[in-house]
C-alpha cells in the first residue's frame, strides 16, 4: 500500500521520471480490469471490453488512456449505474497478473474514478462510498472535484465527516480533493474566490497524526496563499501560536511560495522579516562556461556585518534560459542559519544541467543569484553551451 500510495501523487514523482508514463500504462491495463469484473460478473464479455478500451489506445496519454477505459466500463456494465459501481467495487481485491511492484501500480485504479466522475454525478450516496473505497487504493482527489462544483454542500458535510475517518487515505483526501489549484486538475474557481469553506476542513486536519495527510494541508494552503496572499499569512500565524513541531512544519511548507515570491509578510511570520546586513564574498561559479548535460557549482561567503546576531533565509535564484531565449529565474532552497556579529559562514549548491522531464535547458548566459531574507542580490554568471 505504501508504495501505490507513493505512486498517486503524481504531483512530483511521477514527473520526474524520464520514462513516459504511459508506457507503464500499457495494454495490460484493461486486461487485469476484465479479469478482475469476470471473477465477481461472469457474464461481463471481457473479449469485447478489451477490444473496445484498446481502440485507438496507443495514441493517447496516460489521463486519456484512464478515460477510455471508464467509457468501456460504461458500455460493457450494466446500465444502470448503482449496480454497475457495486460490480466494479466488488472486483476491486480480486487478483490480476499486473505487476504490483510498478510504480504505477495504484493507477489500475484510475478508470474507476473516472467511471465515478463521468457518471456518478446523479448518484450523490452511491458515488460518495465508492470514492470512499477508491481513495484508500488509488486516489479519489480528481473524481471528488464534480461533485464539489455540482453538489458542493452536500460533498462539503461529507468531506468534514471523512476529516475524522481512520484512514489516512480518506482523511487526505478532503485536503488534497478540495486543493484550488491541484496540479493535474481543473481549478476550483469558487474556492479561488472564497477558500473560506476549504480552510475550515483544514483546520480538522492542521494535526493530523500522518505527515502524509499534513503534507496535503501545507499544499492546499499554499495553493490558497497564491489567489490570497493574507489570508494564508493570516492563517500561519494564527496556526503557530502554541504550535506543536509538526504543525509548524506545515506552516513552513504551506509558506514556501510565498517565501519564493520575496513576500514581506510571509517572512515576517517565519522570524526573516528584516533585511540582512551581510557581507557577500568569496563567490565561485565554475565553470564560468558549461555544456549541457554536465554541472556547474555556486559558492560564496556570508559575513554578519551587524552588531548583533542575525537569523538569515538563503534562497539561490537561477535564471534559467527558455525557449523563446527569456530567462525566467528559479528558485532553490539553500538554507536558513543564524550568524553571530561577525561570522562568516561558506554556502555552496551544484546544479545539474542534464535534461529532465520538467526542465528542459536552453544556450545563454545564466543569471545567479543569492536571495537574503527575500532581497536579490546578484552573485554572477555562467555560460551555457549546447554540448555537440
Amino acid at each position: 500500500m505504501e508504495q501505490s500510495q507513493a505512486a498517486r501523487k503524481t504531483t512530483g514523482r511521477c514527473e520526474l521520471m524520464a520514462e513516459p508514463l504511459k508506457n507503464q500504462y500499457g495494454d495490460d491495463v484493461p486486461r487485469a480490469i476484465a479479469g478482475m469484473i469476470s471473477k465477481v460478473h461472469p457474464s461481463f464479455n471481457s473479449l469485447r471490453f478489451v477490444r473496445d478500451a484498446l481502440e485507438g489506445y496507443d495514441a493517447l496519454e496516460l489521463m486519456p488512456r484512464g478515460k477510455k477505459i471508464a467509457q468501456a466500463l460504461r458500455r460493457h456494465l450494466p446500465d444502470d449505474y448503482p449496480q454497475a459501481m457495486a460490480i466494479l467495487l466488488d472486483s476491486l481485491d480480486q487478483p490480476h497478473e499486473r505487476d504490483p511492484g510498478l510504480s504505477l501500480a495504484s493507477f489500475l485504479y484510475l478508470p474507476h474514478t473516472m467511471f465515478v466522475a463521468q457518471y456518478g454525478l446523479a448518484h450523490f450516496e452511491v458515488s460518495m462510498r465508492a470514492q470512499h473505497d477508491l481513495t484508500q487504493r488509488f486516489t479519489a482527489e480528481f473524481s471528488i472535484r464534480p461533485f464539489l462544483e455540482q453538489h458542493t454542500q452536500a460533498t462539503l458535510r461529507q468531506l468534514n465527516i471523512w476529516a475524522t475517518d481512520p484512514s489516512p487515505h480518506v482523511r487526505r483526501l478532503v485536503s488534497e480533493g478540495t486543493r484550488p489549484r491541484l496540479p493535474w486538475a481543473p481549478r476550483l474557481r469558487q474556492f479561488q474566490v472564497n477558500p473560506g469553506p476549504v480552510l475550515a476542513l483544514l483546520e480538522l486536519l492542521k494535526d493530523d497524526p500522518e505527515l502524509y495527510v499534513r503534507r496535503s494541508v501545507a499544499n492546499n494552503l499554499n495553493d490558497i496563499g497564491k489567489d490570497h496572499p493574507q489570508v494564508l499569512t493570516d492563517t500561519a500565524q494564527a496556526w503557530l501560536k502554541d504550535a506543536t513541531v509538526e504543525r509548524a512544519w506545515i506552516v513552513g511548507h504551506a509558506l514556501r511560495s510565498a517565501v519564493k515570491r520575496g513576500d514581506r509578510s510571509a517572512l515576517k511570520v517565519l522570524g526573516y522579516g528584516k533585511t540582512a546586513q551581510v557581507a557577500v564574498g568569496g563567490i565561485r561559479i565554475t565553470p564560468a562556461t558549461a555544456v549541457m548535460g554536465s554541472a556547474v557549482t555556486i559558492s560564496f561567503e556570508l559575513t554578519n556585518t551587524a552588531p548583533q546576531a542575525q537569523d538569515l533565509l538563503v534562497d539561490l535564484a537561477v535564471h534559467y534560459i527558455k525557449a523563446s531565449g527569456q530567462a525566467k529565474a528559479k528558485v532553490f532552497k539553500l538554507k536558513t542559519l543564524a550568524l553571530a556579529p561577525g561570522q562568516t559562514t561558506m554556502l555552496a549548491k551544484t546544479l545539474s544541467l542534464k535534461e529532465m522531464s520538467t526542465r528542459k535547458h536552453y544556450p545563454g548566459t545564466h543569471q545567479v543569484d543569492v536571495v537574503l531574507n527575500g532581497e536579490t542580490q546578484c552573485l554572477g554568471t555562467f555560460e551555457l553551451l549546447n554540448d555537440r
